[in-house]
């Protein structure tokens, strides 16, 4: 192959398939309710913006499979990194900084607020998914510090 055509083909940027939503779903569908997961299915079929779901997929499958796991982060303290956020039940937010080390525990470590101060622990995802919780496809990652400070700013 000459120069340009394998620059040219460098430069383009592969189409995203379903065979790459399906693997990502693979990887991470313990961290997404199901009512969720089927509706950002559907979108990966059918949606106009279907590249995008994709892509979204496959970036929170790279997100959680790098995230740490318990006690990654021990001691680590306002450093820590929030690497996902769920949302739901009015007030209700739990931000997670670790994933559990044994993915069939299904439980993670992070920040709870049930709308009266949030609180480090544990945190059962599975129990996230079966409460009408969503995950927040739009969170980028920052530390606790900077997430205390977001709160704060808000009225």
């Amino acid at each position: 192959m000459n120069s340009i055509v394998s620059e040219h083909f460098k430069a383009q940027p592969r189409k995203l398939t379903m065979t790459d939503a399906l693997a990502a779903i693979k990887k991470i569908g313990q961290f997404i309710p199901k009512r969720q997961l089927e509706h950002i299915g559907s979108l990966c079929r059918r949606s106009e913006e279907k590249e995008f779901f994709i892509g979204k997929l496959m970036e929170l499958a790279d997100l959680i499979e790098r995230m740490p796991k318990t006690y990654g982060q021990d001691g680590k303290g306002d450093d820590a990194i929030v690497h996902l956020h769920y949302f739901g039940g009015g007030s209700g937010n739990w931000w997670i900084t670790e994933k559990d080390s044994e993915p069939e525990q299904n439980q993670a470590f992070g920040l709870a607020d049930l709308g009266f101060g949030a609180e480090l622990g544990y945190i059962s995802i599975m129990e996230l998914c079966e409460n009408r919780v969503e995950l927040d496809l739009y969170w980028t990652p920052v530390t606790i510090g900077e997430l205390k400070k977001q709160k704060e700013s808000r009225p």
